[in-house]
């Protein structure tokens, strides 16, 4: 008797395990069900030749902003242009309005979501001295994708600068910590040479390689006397890739689109406060220190630190303009762009787009196209060339770094656990995003 399928995909050049394959991949009840030349009957169908399917990207640091600064971005709205991006699930960053510090936090931003995050979707927890001696059991909550500490660049509670402080947190919990690696206090002693008005390239002198490499020597150290494993976000120093790379016993490093596409002066020539993030975008030798660093295995994972702004706000005076700039829906287009470029193999992009998050976070149940996994797929063209227009874009902000780039390799089609999402740049049917899971917070028999 012939199978009978929810969704069949046909004819792709699928990126499985063993490589790119030509076959069919079959969805039953939101995961996958069958590989290879699938017969039977599906209740949709998709002609997927020519196209490359992916497993569904996995882009592991956003800020949407909600609850509190709503008018920037918010969980519809950044969802929606995450799917639009060919993205199929986001972890978002504590620092909104109230910063997410405990399990009536998550709670409110889970309930915040159902109904209407496009993608699936969990939550960082923000880590301080005051919940420190419970994220042991507040990094286990369903939803939860791990602890977040700002070293640097943060304000209020979330801000653990201190030796102390910091071997306190990480003394608490077993899963991996996401780091934000600026040193606060060279950053305090060095803001009188922006503080009264500076031009914006000076964002990168005040926030200079130092900052960045002194924090990131000093949370090693520490990892490794707590005996905890650490995640070194938005790498910006070629200077910090051999330190990661000799830490991998403890330290995993992410890099993002924007230090990978981006480089001082040039950029704030063109772009004036719209190139400022933290930590800074800084001059190409970097930038090609982070590529070898790609090339060689040492990037464990992209993320594009989606941190959205209103044209107002970053309207403003340096140094009084907010640091960060929207990316979920341009990760992938950037990177399809360096790989028709020659800079990445389509083999290292699955790596660190979806592999790699699920090998890092303990996501359960995605990241690879694989029999009994979720049925997370991001279709791709790789022959489209299309050019980054503010009509496409669905952030709040309305705008990118990236507007008027020319893309070659274009996401066509998002599919989230066999549920189409987005096809050809339209969004389908409603949201309907659940919280990931996670190996580490599943119930214990």
């Amino acid at each position: 008797m012939a199978q009978t399928y929810d969704l069949i995909l046909r004819g792709g050049s699928v990126a499985t395990p063993n490589g790119l394959e030509t076959i069919d991949v079959a969805v039953k009840q939101g995961r996958i069900a069958a590989l290879g030349r699938v017969t039977g009957d599906a209740g949709e169908v998709i002609d997927a030749q020519g196209l490359t399917v992916l497993p569904g990207v996995i882009d592991s640091q956003v800020h949407f902003r909600e609850p509190g600064l709503e008018h920037k971005e918010d969980l519809e709205s950044g969802t929606r242009a995450a799917a639009l991006g060919g993205v199929t699930a986001i972890f978002e960053m504590p620092n909104t309005n109230p910063s997410t510090l405990t399990a009536a936090d998550l709670e409110e931003k889970l309930k915040r979501a159902k109904g209407r995050a496009w993608t699936d979707h969990a939550f960082f927890m923000g880590s301080s001295e005051e919940n420190a001696h419970e994220l042991d059991e507040l990094e286990l909550l369903p939803g939860c994708s791990g602890v977040k500490i700002f070293m640097g660049s943060s304000t209020g509670s979330l801000l653990v600068e201190d030796d102390e402080a910091l071997t306190e947190v990480l003394r608490h919990g077993r899963r991996r910590v996401s780091i934000h690696a600026e040193d606060e206090a060279r950053l305090r002693e060095r803001m009188p040479m922006v503080r009264d008005g500076a031009p914006v390239a000076m964002h990168s002198e005040w926030r200079d390689v130092e900052t960045a490499v002194r924090a990131t020597q000093r949370i090693i150290r520490i990892a490794r006397a707590a005996g905890r494993r650490i995640h070194v976000l938005h790498i910006s120093t070629a200077e910090e890739v051999p330190l990661l790379a000799a830490a991998k016993d403890v330290a995993t490093m992410e890099a993002t689109p924007q230090h990978l596409t981006l480089a001082a002066p040039d950029c704030y020539d063109r772009l004036g406060s719209y190139a400022q993030m933290n930590p800074p975008i800084r001059e190409a030798r970097h930038r090609d220190g982070l590529w070898q660093a790609v090339q060689s295995g040492v990037v464990d994972v992209i993320g594009s630190d989606h941190a959205p702004h209103t044209a107002e706000e970053k309207a403003r005076d340096y140094p009084k303009s907010p640091s960060g700039m929207p990316g979920v829906q341009t990760l992938l287009p950037l990177l399809l762009n360096h790989m028709a470029e020659g800079r990445l193999t389509l083999q290292r992009l699955v790596d660190l787009t979806s592999a790699g998050p699920q090998r890092i976070f303990g996501i359960e149940g995605k990241g690879r196209i694989a029999l009994g996994y979720d049925a997370d797929f991001t279709l791709v063209d790789l022959k489209a060339e299309r050019v980054v227009e503010q009509d496409w874009l669905a952030s709040k902000c309305g705008w990118s770094p990236f507007e008027g780039m020319t893309i070659k390799g274009w996401p066509v089609g998002t599919i989230i656990r066999g549920r189409g999402v987005m096809r050809e740049g339209q969004l389908l049917d409603n949201p309907a995003g659940e919280p990931v899971r996670f190996l580490e917070t599943l119930p214990r028999d």
